[in-house]
């Protein structure tokens, strides 16, 4: 995931990768789908921007030997086991660098561009790397959109849920992120150029993966929200005891899915 340096969720905490985890059961099924019907196939060309090896290892199966997949993030340490033909690592700043490549049948970035500051720029970049034709599909959350983890604020256990959730979207916007980044998504490829625009969102509830990754969230940013004064030590140890508990209905920010073609 491409990152400011404020970046919240530290890709080089313990929890890191039981985080990726929950994200790859969650959206996974997603991205896939639409990889599918965007024709990815024997061959393609195709540059996978810091989503992490789940995917990189689908795009790898369905290009086979005589296709390419360039994976880049600015830390690449997770990516390091995927790092065999036809797949390629690299270190790359998807912000403030050039694109490590042109002529790629496919881009796919997922949960990278709501960390970047200048995203027509990253955008940019990767409508400059495809060629004639080829697919820009870009996928964000949004987490102003639909700003609870409970929709069903029915009791006190759901209240504190959506109490520490509005901490988490605190502790996001005051390290620069981009909350209401997934909705705009249609509008900048447009903008960029790309043709053929369409886009949905996945939004799941009640899902045991949404239970998951709230766990490990709140257990990555615990201090955060202590030291802001957000929320308690209390507070906390008893929300993460109702998640456990299996009793609360929770949901994510929507994931919106964006897609278009290069003229």
């Amino acid at each position: 995931m491409t990152r400011t340096d404020g970046y919240l969720l530290d890709n080089r905490q313990t929890e890191a990768a039981e985080h990726f985890s929950a994200f790859a059961a969650l959206f996974d099924p997603t991205t896939f789908r639409h990889l599918e019907e965007l024709g990815v196939g024997s061959g393609w060309r195709c540059w996978e921007v810091g989503d992490g090896t789940t995917v990189v290892s689908w795009l790898a199966k369905k290009v086979g030997p005589t296709g390419r997949v360039v994976a880049t993030d600015t830390d690449t340490a997770r990516l390091a086991s995927a790092a065999r033909p036809p797949v390629e690592v690299r270190v790359h700043d998807l912000g403030g660098q050039e694109p490590p490549g042109e002529g790629f049948d496919l881009v796919h970035a997922r949960l990278a561009l709501v960390h970047v500051t200048d995203r027509e720029r990253a955008l940019r970049s990767m409508v400059t790397s495809l060629r004639p034709g080829g697919r820009l599909l870009v996928e964000d959350a949004d987490p102003a959109l639909q700003p609870l983890l409970c929709p069903d604020e029915h009791g006190p256990e759901q209240q504190l849920a959506n109490r520490l959730r509005h901490g988490f979207r605190r502790l996001l916007a005051d390290r620069g992120t981009d909350l209401p980044c997934g909705r705009t998504l249609p509008r900048l490829l447009r903008d960029a150029g790309l043709t053929r625009v369409h886009a949905d969102a996945y939004f799941p509830l009640a899902s045991p993966a949404c239970a998951a990754l709230e766990s490990v969230t709140i257990r990555q940013i615990r201090d955060q929200l202590v030291t802001a004064g957000l929320a308690t030590d209390q507070d906390i140890d008893r929300h993460l005891e109702n998640v456990t508990a299996g009793a609360l209905d929770l949901t994510t920010a929507p994931m919106i899915s964006a897609w278009g073609r290069k003229q």
